[in-house]
């Protein structure tokens, strides 16, 4: 963890608002990841924070990425272009997962080349495929519960259990192999009974399979949600890790390779904003801070991934407040936060900081009222 000095030191350099990305928290969390989850290859989720630089961190310890649109593709592509051509393709052949279950013509046709391995969930999806990507290597998604999730995703993606087989047939008859199966438990998911539940699911779609004559599969990806430590509610990941190892040697063999795709636990707790009080009023008899960061920037994540960000401030102050801290721009939706515990001393000019940041903050950060984007700093520890 970046300290308050250390962190103080940047801002004053660099100035506000300001986006630190700490690339050690980034590979001691991969490092976790594998620790406790030893048969699980690590797909990072790239839209969790696309940044270039955490890409080539994490290619560079050895992860695998899942990617979401062809501009994420691409980011991924910029760090292994420098690989001879047929290395190039079966490195993404062996590494990356295109895990949008709904895809573009286009591009269909800018992954054929590399025979990507691409998810659906759908019989539409089957026809495109074939049409527009032939070589593609299929995953089905299943549609799992997403009880408990901080973000759920099932209400508009996964395939009906009840129907996989019949979807899986279906594919083969259209000269399309699939590898395996796929699910998503929700964002942010403290219920850990979702990946237990889910995994059963699959076990036993990939037993249906075979009973109908089908023994292709040999993969199962096991999907994100793996949860950031954001306070003390959340029980250590070693605890969830538990549970699906538990699972995976009682149902599936060695033979099948297992992936996941963590985001958020990759990189929420390795970024920090730092921002600058830039106005103070009282209203409504309510002490109000205004800072040069808000939620169309740093903290959008308020607005897009439904959490919630901590500020503390680098100044101590004899008493403290329950404050509404607003961000920089003209539009009411624009509040971090409404109960935000802060001296109540703070001046103009004087920073606040907000950790755990890191995770679809920056990613959907945009340009509104012509304020622009903190600025992103680097730290290799």
């Amino acid at each position: 963890m970046i300290t308050t000095k250390v962190l103080q030191q940047l801002a004053e350099t660099h100035g506000t608002p300001l986006f630190v990305i700490d690339h050690h928290e980034v590979r001691s969390n991969y490092a976790t990841f594998k620790k406790y989850l030893p048969r699980v290859q690590a797909y990072y989720a790239v839209k969790a924070n696309p940044d270039v630089e955490i890409v080539k961190t994490l290619l560079d310890a050895g992860a695998s990425f899942d990617v979401s649109s062809i501009a994420e593709f691409r980011a991924v592509y910029e760090n292994i272009k420098a690989m001879p051509e047929q290395k190039q393709h079966e490195w993404i052949r062996e590494n990356i997962i295109y895990a949008n279950p709904i895809k573009a013509n286009e591009t269909l046709m800018e992954l054929d080349q590399y025979k990507p391995l691409v998810t659906f969930d759908n019989r539409d999806e089957i026809l495109k495929i074939k049409e527009f990507s032939p070589n593609s290597r299929l995953i089905l998604r299943l549609r799992v519960s997403n009880a408990g999730a901080m973000v759920e995703l099932s209400s508009k993606f996964g395939a009906e259990p009840k129907e996989a087989v019949d979807m899986i047939l279906e594919a083969e008859k259209e000269g399309l192999t699939v590898e395996g199966l796929s699910f998503h438990v929700g964002s942010q998911t403290t219920n850990f009974e979702n990946y237990v539940q889910a995994i059963d699911l699959a076990a036993l779609i990939f037993r249906q399979a075979r009973e109908r004559g089908y023994d292709k599969m040999n993969l199962l990806d096991i999907g994100g949600g793996f949860p950031a430590p954001y306070d003390a509610s959340v029980q250590p990941f070693s605890e969830l890790a538990k549970r699906i190892n538990a699972e995976l040697e009682r149902l599936f063999p060695p033979e099948v390779k297992i992936i996941a795709e963590p985001g958020r636990f990759i990189v929420a707790t390795a970024c920090t904003v730092a921002a600058k009080i830039i106005g103070r009023a009282v209203r409504h008899g309510k002490l109000c801070y205004y800072i040069d960061d808000g939620v169309y920037h740093s903290f959008s994540g308020i607005i897009f991934d439904h959490c919630q960000y901590h500020l503390e401030a680098f100044k101590e102050g004899p008493t403290t407040e329950i404050c509404t801290v607003f961000g920089p721009t003209c539009d009411g939706l624009d509040v971090i936060s409404m109960t935000e515990e802060l001296p109540s001393n703070l001046e103009r000019g004087d920073l606040l900081y907000s950790r755990n940041i890191g995770a679809y903050s920056g990613a959907t950060s945009t340009w509104f009222n012509g304020f622009p984007p903190a600025k992103v700093v680097h730290i290799n520890r």
